[in-house]
């Protein structure tokens, strides 16, 4: 994708100023959405962690209620599970419909199986519940990450990625928050909690009226070729180079989500382990600081990912952050000896374990072209889902056969690392054009741009 001396004098004169420039008001607008919808995503995912155990004493039998790591694994894996289906099929049908359309939609239907949880009377009802909002939370983010990648310039793309991921830190310390204060009144004010998670459907009307569909996935849908006909995601596979490219981050993907749903899971019962005796209202209390400076230090994470990763190129970047994972885990569970000391290391721990999932907004959207973008990027963050559902699982059960949290994160945690084996065999990608239309013969599924 060499550029000639006309393109390149352009690229230079492009450059100079501050990277923010060249960004429009309708750049803005479709972040702005973006931002807010994996917020309510972050919201959602976040506010069924933080109310896992009022939740599940309230509606286990008593029989049930020894096994509680275990059930609660279920439902946060079940979760998983629908988030993988929906977000494959929701990145399908925004490289058919658009962009803006599988937005709207997705933000619709999870508000309404949000809603709906909060009258939850058994675990049955609950977690068909959970699967159906994972079902409608899987589409949300390939449409938002595709719309910013298509949409901003070269050189602001990926600030605007890292800000967008960090829309999931916001909405989870939103509802970190929201539960500190209602867990004052009481452990069933959870229901609460995901009544709140209405909200978000009021957004769409927002998204409707100032968003702009993607011209880059309208050129892409607009020609007649006989591709059109064909499923996307038949044709990522078809493509050697595409393949190769999915195949390899589905191994980052996978290790990573699923270690860090690991991590997540085990601060709320790390945090009341340390704390047994100090009563169930002091738990709540802290089990709450301890998720917002967790995802305090995740936002950080976000926004500074955009940044580093322009600054030291996409694969150093992930590889840095992947061993702090690493690294934070194995400091916070080995050698945090009090609550105090978990809430502190637990904001550096989110800077790592899920800052770095920046990375996949950042880097997977220049690893493929834009009629099958959405397709490639949703089955490569959403589908491994399916594996990772059953870390939870895992977890728990391990949970029960160490006798505590603190092994079982580690060991789970560590998974992080696995992600380190793939990066030498994927491409640099800093500064790649998505416009496909300033790139001359560039018809392979697998060309960046």
């Amino acid at each position: 994708m060499a550029l000639n001396d006309e393109e390149t004098t352009t690229q230079l004169s492009a450059d100079i100023g501050p990277w923010y420039r060249d960004v429009t008001p309708a750049n803005w607008r479709s972040l702005f959405a973006a931002f807010l919808g994996w917020g309510f995503d972050g919201y959602e995912t976040y506010a069924l962690t933080v109310v896992l155990t009022p939740m599940l004493s309230q509606l286990l039998d008593p029989g049930q209620r020894a096994n509680l790591p275990l059930w609660g694994g279920i439902a946060v894996g079940v979760t998983l599970l629908g988030w993988a289906i929906g977000g494959v099929i929701g990145g399908m049908v925004a490289d058919r419909v658009g962009r803006k359309r599988v937005m709207v939609f997705s933000i619709a239907a999870y508000s309404a199986f949000a809603g709906l949880t909060a009258f939850s009377q058994n675990l049955e009802m609950l977690l068909v519940l959970r699967f159906l909002t994972g079902l409608s939370l899987g589409s949300e983010w390939g449409t938002g990450t595709a719309l910013i990648a298509e949409t901003w310039p070269t050189r602001a793309r990926s600030k605007a990625a890292g800000t967008m991921q960090a829309g999931f830190g916001f909405g989870a310390l939103l509802a970190s928050a929201v539960w500190l204060v209602l867990s004052e009144f009481g452990p069933g004010m959870w229901r609460l909690v995901f009544v709140i998670g209405v909200v978000p459907a009021l957004f769409t009307l927002y998204i409707r009226r100032n968003v702009t569909e993607s011209e880059v996935w309208q050129q892409a849908a607009g020609r007649d070729v006989p591709e059109k006909r064909r499923s996307t995601l038949g044709q990522v596979f078809r493509d050697r180079v595409s393949r190769r490219r999915v195949l390899l981050t589905l191994v980052l993907s996978l290790f990573s989500i699923g270690a860090y749903y690991t991590v997540s899971t085990s601060l709320p019962l790390f945090v009341k382990q340390l704390a047994a005796g100090q009563g169930q209202a002091v738990v709540n209390h802290l089990t709450s600081l301890a998720g917002i400076t967790y995802n305090v230090g995740s936002i950080l994470g976000y926004i500074a990912g955009g940044f580093i990763a322009d600054a030291i190129g996409r694969r150093k970047y992930i590889a840095l952050f992947l061993v702090g994972a690493v690294a934070t885990t194995v400091v916070l569970y080995l050698s945090a000896d009090s609550v105090t000391t978990v809430v502190w290391l637990a904001g550096v721990n989110g800077f790592f374990t899920l800052g770095m999932f920046a990375a996949f907004a950042i880097y997977l959207p220049e690893l493929f072209r834009s009629r099958v973008r959405a397709t490639a990027i949703s089955f490569v963050f959403n589908s491994t889902r399916l594996i990772a559902a059953f870390g939870p699982i895992v977890f728990g059960n391990l949970v029960l056969a160490l006798g505590g949290v603190t092994k079982a994160a580690v060991i789970l945690g560590s998974l992080y690392a696995v992600g380190l084996v793939v990066l030498p065999f994927l491409p640099e990608t800093r500064a790649v054009s998505l416009d496909e239309s300033r790139v001359s013969g560039s018809t392979s599924a697998g060309t960046a741009g």
